[in-house]
């Protein structure tokens, strides 16, 4: 079994020379001056938010991230959404997007929804964590609900397991994908509601909380919360339509 480094600094500065790391993978990790160099080997892969990416001196940035947002539309939108119509036209995209692919992921059996591609969520779990979002940043952060956190939500990795209990996560429940998306079309309705009475005066409003307690005490302001639950919903739903792919071949 593959040793496992969790939460540590002590590869911070770190030079590896002349090893053998084929098979490694780093998750959920800052690498900001990673540099890999004069190495070799095939199917190298690299996914995460990356400011500048340079392979072997070529600044591919902007083409990855061109070749994204050509795939992907609803990304572009929802990063560049600023007026109150740019949100409602970004929530319609997303709308859309998700019916088409869940109409999809029903097509496979239930077991292929639960399962991992390459170590990845699985389809069910993908609606979890994006329920997860919304209920933190759509029902604690703008609409100061009282009792905001679905148990079945499912944070980012980073939060730690005490935390999610605080919120009244249930981090290891099984559910099937009816239970988690009768949740989801719930928490989707109030952002609909949400984004059909936005105004200019309401994005620029500052939230008298955060989204959870483990996140930084700063100030958050409508327009960010609202934008962070689109990206979320854009990117993941890339995620899930790749991994589908896989899925289906499979089948």
């Amino acid at each position: 079994m593959a040793t496992e480094y969790v939460q540590s600094d002590q590869f911070r500065g770190a030079r590896i020379h002349l090893c053998d790391l084929a098979g490694l993978e780093i998750r959920d990790c800052e690498v900001d001056g990673l540099k890999i160099v004069d190495c070799y080997g095939a199917d190298i892969y690299l996914g995460g938010d990356f400011t500048r990416l340079v392979v072997n001196d070529i600044d591919v940035t902007a083409y990855v991230e061109g070749e994204l947002d050509r795939l992907h539309p609803a990304r572009a939108l929802a990063r560049d959404a600023h007026s109150p119509d740019d949100y409602r036209a970004v929530w319609d995209t997303i709308e859309t997007l998700w019916k088409v692919t869940l109409d999809r992921a029903r097509l496979l059996p239930e077991a292929k929804l639960h399962e991992q591609v390459d170590g990845e969520w699985s389809f069910v779990e993908t609606h979890r964590h994006l329920l997860f979002a919304s209920d933190a940043w759509l029902g604690n952060a703008v609409l100061e609900e009282e009792a905001p956190y679905k148990p079945l939500g499912f944070p980012a990795g980073g939060m730690p397991a005490e935390e999610a209990a605080k919120l009244g996560l249930t981090l290891d429940a099984s559910p099937t994908l009816d239970e988690v998306i009768a949740l989801r079309l719930a928490r989707m309705a109030t952002m609909r509601r949400v984004i059909d009475g936005l105004t200019v005066a309401e994005l620029d409003r500052v939230c008298a909380r955060k989204p959870a307690d483990p996140y930084p005490d700063q100030e958050y302001v409508v327009r960010r919360c609202l934008k962070v639950i689109l990206k979320e919903e854009a990117e993941h739903h890339r995620y899930a339509v790749r991994d589908l792919a896989v899925l289906e071949a499979g089948a």
